[in-house]
């Protein structure tokens, strides 16, 4: 359970990401410039990696954008605010263009490293939902959500989980962060704890693509910002 699952997918070469533009369905991407050479270029996004879902995923089709509350007792779970914005685009040889209507999930830890509604060898959460939630992106592809930054447990670098759903299609990866930033929010509480974090290099689902997936954070107000593009091939 502290590893995950192993990763699933695989980073596509330029020639496969020429193929998926002529046709194939199914796959997603991410932000990348015009190809050099050839006559063929990439739109604005391409493929990025498909990561495990994890043990942790719990379907609990709570529809908000402010994630850190469980919805029962009205609790707050306590950490470094982040806003975190999907932009969600759906990928043609003709470009990128918003994709309304994609359901976006997210879910991720607290600052000690516990998930809500599961029972494991950490504790019994099951029946809170605080840190999961999902929204449906807007006329311009936009889901947003109000969180905070992740704590960390054994076996596993710093990370959040999303999946996002459009017309009986899923999608699944994961979000990573900055080692040295994690190391600056992760020494003070309500983060710190005893024990030796796992980096991302050292984490094997991140050696699968995680580079690709890293977030660029930007400071806001007492927390952080970022915004993640992803496009979707039909």
């Amino acid at each position: 359970m502290d590893n995950d699952d192993k990763p699933i997918g695989r980073i596509l070469s330029r020639r496969e990401v020429l193929a998926v533009l002529g046709g194939m369905s199914g796959l997603l991407g991410g932000p990348r410039s015009a190809a050099q050479g050839g006559s063929s270029a990439f739109p604005a996004c391409v493929v990025r990696p498909a990561l495990t879902e994890g043990p942790y995923f719990v379907d609990v089709q709570l529809n908000r954008s402010d994630i850190r509350s469980d919805p029962t007792t009205g609790v707050v779970k306590p950490g470094v605010p982040l806003r975190l914005r999907f932009v969600v685009t759906r990928v043609s040889a003709a470009g990128c263009l918003p994709l309304p209507g994609a359901m976006v999930d997210i879910w991720q830890c607290d600052a000690q490293g516990m998930y809500s509604g599961v029972r494991d060898r950490y504790g019994d959460t099951r029946g809170q939902k605080w840190l999961r939630g999902y929204q449906v992106t807007d006329a311009q592809g936009v889901a947003q959500f109000t969180t905070i930054y992740p704590g960390w447990y054994p076996g596993r670098t710093v990370h959040i989980h999303f999946k996002i759903r459009y017309q009986n299609r899923d999608f699944t990866s994961q979000l990573f962060f900055d080692d040295a930033l994690s190391d600056r929010i992760l020494a003070n509480p309500p983060y710190a704890k005893p024990g030796n974090r796992i980096r991302n290099i050292q984490d094997s689902i991140y050696r699968s693509g995680g580079s690709q997936l890293l977030l660029n954070l930007v400071p806001e107000g007492s927390g952080y910002a970022a915004t993640f593009e992803i496009g979707l091939s039909l």
